[in-house]
């Protein structure tokens, strides 16, 4: 009893002197990891409506999955994100990845949460990075997702379940078959005990083009993944697949 009036007077006291600001421009708002309404409107929400697989906009002509995933089905059943890639959610992937605002972290999660699929025998693995990058940036910003994924959502994660056993050049401007290439045999379980007949939710702070995710997706289903999703804050959308 008296330990929650303490808790309760704390909070108060730590909202007075450090109010919530917005995520965006860092104005007071009502609630912490939250944007302010003109931030909110710069924000394309991606949600659930989607292709069932893939998780991009559906076309008009198109019903529950678009014609990519029914042409040639992904390894990944599942992909969501929270966002498209657009100039504030760029913002906030840039501050969290370079500029050290680990709490960003906290915010992404807010919004990616809802999107995490139903389920049992679940396990929340970030993308890795290479050791190299991982010492240079000390952190794994894709881990600290998952991280508060794991405390939302009540999911075990592991921030070790799969490595990046070597460096991969940077994929913008590749073609499709190059960025396959590039990241083929780059990932590789650390203990196929693990994840084997398991759900792996693959966690990422940006969906580009989806080769890495694949590649993560191959070593997972390598090492007796039973289902591989993906969720990630923010994904590259091209304004045509924006349509409503």
């Amino acid at each position: 009893m008296v330990a929650a009036v303490l808790r309760t007077a704390t909070r108060w006291a730590l909202d007075f002197a450090l109010p919530p600001r917005c995520a965006g421009c860092g104005v007071i708002v009502p609630d912490v990891h939250s944007f302010c309404l003109d931030c909110w409107r710069q924000v394309e929400f991606l949600g659930e409506t989607g292709c069932q697989i893939c998780g991009l906009p559906l076309q008009a002509t198109e019903q529950t999955t678009c014609g990519a995933c029914l042409a040639r089905p992904p390894r990944i059943a599942r992909t969501r994100a929270a966002v498209a890639y657009g100039e504030l959610a760029r913002s906030l992937a840039i501050r969290l990845k370079y500029g050290r605002k680990v709490a960003f972290a906290r915010t992404m999660a807010r919004y990616m949460a809802p999107l995490v699929g139903e389920g049992t025998d679940r396990l929340l693995v970030p993308v890795p990075l290479h050791r190299t990058r991982l010492w240079t940036r000390g952190f794994n910003q894709s881990a600290l997702v998952a991280s508060e994924l794991s405390h939302r959502l009540n999911i075990p994660a592991d921030p070790l379940a799969l490595r990046r056993i070597r460096r991969t050049p940077p994929l913008k401007g590749m073609s499709p078959l190059q960025r396959r290439k590039a990241v083929s045999g780059a990932f590789r379980v650390r203990d196929k005990k693990m994840v084997a007949g398991k759900t792996i939710i693959l966690v990422d702070d940006v969906l580009t083009t989806g080769s890495t995710a694949e590649a993560c997706a191959r070593a997972l289903r390598r090492a007796g993944a039973a289902r591989i999703e993906l969720v990630s804050w923010a994904r590259v959308v091209k304004p045509s697949q924006l349509m409503r």
